[in-house]
């Protein structure tokens, strides 16, 4: 059974006077009290109106679903083995090999099977992208720049035609990624959204800055429409409104712009258009091929397409799509995953989770690959954290799957990074670090390691940096430990007869054999023999 908190979160900052009496259904105290201040969401939404549909505090957080899904990563189990080939490198767990190739003609190559998916115009991820790009530039990954930097910079500028000729800020993130890539490996890519494509976002990359790669965007896990943000400043919130984003409430409302000096809501709320598709599948394939041609004709080298928790129907469009126009990847984001800042609601409430999704979407490839079409690389993202998940993502959409994206574990590790270095510096260190010495060289693992392999560029690795390096690097020993105890030596040799179902329900929705009935047919066999 899917389960999910009605009427009270700390996402949102709201909860019950009775907890432990509540109606199931609604989530009200089951006993509503005239008197009650209003903890909860309704209680909340009386005198806070539409601001208690976001998390908060924003700018200061990520959050995800906290709706437990009928199926999911842990309904499922490693098949580990005792049986392989008569292989030496199986002997060391470490000879494992975790680099993976993207692009039709294998040219993005990366360290580790991590992406980070999409870290757009929310403060969170301005203020943490220090630490996320050094961090995955240091390991050989790939970061995604999501939707409206461009157009939310204020020192941004944009010629007679409205497209963008310089932005700081993403001028900024790209030279932190490139100060600390190594050897060719990782890349770094620039999604667009309808107002990026307005703006001209794509073509300034490419021409000017020198993306690697370059991403249309359909949507995402968290949300069914576009991206949001809060605005605690009156006059970039005019800005945006005649940059042609949709503000909340109208800043130049004299009503609005009074209620705002006066305390009453302490920010608005930028929102982006949103995309549609014509249901027009012929039309829409040409229009969406056409567009592809025009971007490469302007300069891309690779181009991705990153595709939400839509119905299925929408996955299998996202796919032809690609496979008609030669998309060079394709990233599925599965409900329940992370976000700066969406409706909560939505986030529990809508959309295929990323089990079902990464489901169909093998069905979906299969069929294309039995027809003899064009496949693009995949990425599935949504809510993974730990190397078990992202062997089991691959083990589910094997062979297509090339990668998983990870956006926010990726923050936390540079947030916390970042902190723990901040506050042993302050005096003020942290009990969970203290056993582990008094300073940043002793406390952080991989200290000594990363400043002397990546200190030739004359700067101190971040401190947020190194978190993201010492995630990722657990990150690698714990899969490679998974992949050689089913000796597995390489990405490419995991398969869906890797993992089996733990339920029946597991095993129905995926196809994955469940445990009980698993090696049914070989086990008869040794015993016959």
């Amino acid at each position: 059974m899917a389960i999910s908190l009605p009427n009270r979160a700390l996402a949102t900052g709201t909860r019950n006077r009775t907890p432990n009496d509540i109606t199931p259904t609604s989530g009200m105290c089951t006993v509503c009290l005239d008197g009650c201040p209003g903890y909860c969401e309704v209680g909340k939404s009386s005198f806070r109106g539409p601001e208690v549909i976001y998390p908060v505090p924003f700018g200061k957080m990520t959050t995800a679903a906290q709706k437990d899904y009928p199926v999911d990563f842990h309904h499922f189990n490693i098949t580990g083995t005792i049986a392989g080939p008569a292989d030496p490198r199986f002997e060391r767990f470490t000879n494992v090999n975790l680099e993976t190739r993207l692009g039709r003609d294998k040219g993005i190559k990366i360290r580790l099977p991590i992406l980070v998916t999409g870290l757009g115009s929310t403060n969170v991820a301005a203020e943490h992208f220090e630490g996320v790009g050094s961090g995955a530039a240091m390991c050989g990954t790939g970061v995604v720049i999501g939707e409206n930097v461009c157009g939310m910079d204020t020192e941004s500028t944009f010629n007679s035609s409205g497209k963008v000729t310089n932005c700081p800020e993403l001028q900024r993130r790209i030279r932190i990624f490139q100060e600390w890539r190594k050897d060719g490996y990782g890349f770094f890519c620039v999604q667009a959204n309808p107002e990026d494509l307005r703006l001209g976002v794509l073509e300034y990359a490419m021409n000017k800055l020198g993306a690697d790669a370059i991403e249309l965007k359909w949507g995402q896990g968290a949300k069914s429409i576009g991206g949001e943000v809060k605005i605690t400043n009156l006059e970039k919130a005019q800005l945006l409104k005649k940059r042609g984003y949709i503000v909340i409430p109208d800043p130049e409302d004299p009503v609005a712009i009074e209620s705002f000096k006066k305390g009453s809501f302490e920010g608005f709320e930028r929102h982006t258009r949103i995309g549609t598709v014509s249901d027009d599948v012929k039309k829409s394939i040409e229009d969406f091929v056409k567009t592809v041609e025009g971007l490469r004709k302007a300069g891309a080298k690779y181009i991705f397409l990153k595709t939400g928790a839509y119905r299925p129907a929408d996955l299998a469009r996202a796919l032809r799509f690609c496979s008609e126009a030669g998309i060079d990847v394709l990233t599925a984001d599965g409900a329940g995953g992370g976000t700066g800042m969406s409706p909560w609601r939505m986030m529990n409430e809508w959309g295929v989770p990323t089990v079902y999704l990464a489901s169909l979407l093998y069905q979906y490839c299969e069929r294309l690959t039995k027809k003899k079409k064009y496949v693009p690389d995949i990425v599935l993202a949504g809510g993974l954290t730990m190397e078990d998940q992202i062997y089991k993502a691959f083990a589910l959409l094997s062979p297509y799957i090339k990668a998983v994206g990870m956006s926010r574990a990726t923050i936390c590790a540079a947030m916390v990074g970042k902190t723990q270095a901040e506050l042993i510096k302050e005096g003020k260190q942290p009990k969970n670090s203290e056993e582990y010495g008094k300073t940043t060289e002793e406390v952080f693992y991989y200290y000594h390691t990363a400043r002397k392999e990546f200190g030739g560029n004359g700067k101190a690795v971040p401190a947020a940096g190194l978190g993201v390096y010492s995630y990722y690097n657990r990150l690698a020993m714990g899969l490679r430990q998974l992949m050689a105890g089913s000796r597995r030596i390489s990405l490419d040799q995991i398969s869906r007869k890797d993992i089996f179902a733990l339920t029946r329900e597991a095993s129905e929705v995926t196809g994955i054999p469940y445990v009980m009935d698993y090696d049914k047919e070989e086990a008869a066999k040794i015993l016959g023999a």
